[in-house]
């Protein structure tokens, strides 16, 4: 028998999170809720997920600190861990699922969760490319379930893009709306389901012709990730391509750029390749790759880490956070 999800679901309090999947996308969830004062559950089957997990919240934690996110240090009698999906979810009012991204693997998580969830719990789905239409199928409550994909890390990237499927209700909208913007996110939602939905399909764009450029020998993977990091990169840290193309337009704006140098747009746009990833082309990349990164010393991750939280001060400082 499906229960309906209640509309006034909207406003109730979340004090309990279950998040489904203590990987790389799950672990950083969970730092960022714990941070924020709920009380957190990370279910996994992974041999030794729990001090994984620990380990990375412990790692996490003054990233968090220094955002105002979170305060003192990791509350880990907020923290439990379990194996068992049904019992994870007993008593939660969340739910994060980070399971990979397989469609039938998500559709058997949603199924696991809904055996210990009350109906009114929102399932929401961290999917970078899957649609929620496909995840909610043969669910029992396919209204409380949607993607709320963040960019990795999430406890440090503020955006949370959300997506509904065919059968979300506006209520599980509202409810997930308002609780990642609770915690200081930057949400949009998705007008239209799509692969991808927007920021990875940006990406993609970006990432297919760096791949083409490569392929044809045109330039290194070195010279091409110099040249996004050091040109346009720059920019599109502080304002999206609309705005930038709206400051290259000068005096008349958007319109007089897209006037006038649109053609020039168009033009590139045919010139755009269309790579396969066969074997010979992976191989050229695995190697640039390789060769890029071995004049790096430190930790790139903690480089970009603390990168991060300078570009986030610096944004917030200028009134380019929002």
């Amino acid at each position: 028998m499906v229960m309906p999800m209640p509309e006034e679901t909207a406003q109730k309090t979340i004090e309990n999170v279950t998040v489904r999947g203590g990987g790389l996308i799950g672990a950083s969830w969970a730092a960022l809720f714990l941070g924020q004062g709920y009380r957190v559950t990370v279910q996994d089957i992974a041999c030794g997920f729990e001090a994984r997990v620990a380990a990375e919240l412990r790692r996490v934690w003054p990233d968090l600190v220094s955002l105002g996110l979170a305060s003192g240090r990791p509350p880990f009698d907020q923290l439990r861990f379990d194996r068992d999906t049904a019992r994870a979810c007993e008593g939660a009012d969340f739910v994060q699922e980070c399971g990979p991204d397989r469609i039938e693997i998500k559709q058997a998580m949603v199924a696991e969760a809904e055996a210990g969830l009350r109906a009114d719990v929102v399932i929401a789905s961290s999917t970078s490319s899957l649609m929620a239409s496909d995840i909610q199928a043969g669910a029992q409550n396919p209204g409380r379930i949607l993607v709320a994909h963040p960019f990795n890390p999430p406890h440090l990237m503020p955006l949370v893009e959300l997506v509904a499927g065919q059968k979300t209700l506006p209520a599980a909208m509202q409810v997930a709306r308002a609780f990642y913007e609770g915690m200081n996110k930057q949400v949009i939602t998705v007008q239209k389901e799509v692969v991808g939905h927007i920021a990875n399909r940006l990406g993609s764009a970006v990432f297919r012709e760096a791949v083409h450029m490569v392929a044809e020998g045109i330039a290194s993977v070195a010279d091409i990730d110099s040249a996004m990091a050091h040109g346009p990169g720059l920019r599109w840290a502080l304002m999206g391509p609309f705005h930038t193309y709206h400051l290259g337009g000068g005096a008349g704006g958007f319109a007089h750029y897209i006037q006038h140098l649109g053609p020039t747009q168009a033009a590139r746009w045919q010139e755009l390749g269309n790579p396969a990833l066969d074997a010979e082309t992976v191989a050229k990349l695995i190697a640039g790759v390789e060769e890029a990164i071995k004049a790096d010393s430190g930790s790139l991750q903690e480089k970009r880490d603390r990168g991060l939280l300078a570009l986030l001060a610096l944004k917030e400082e200028i009134g380019l956070a929002r």
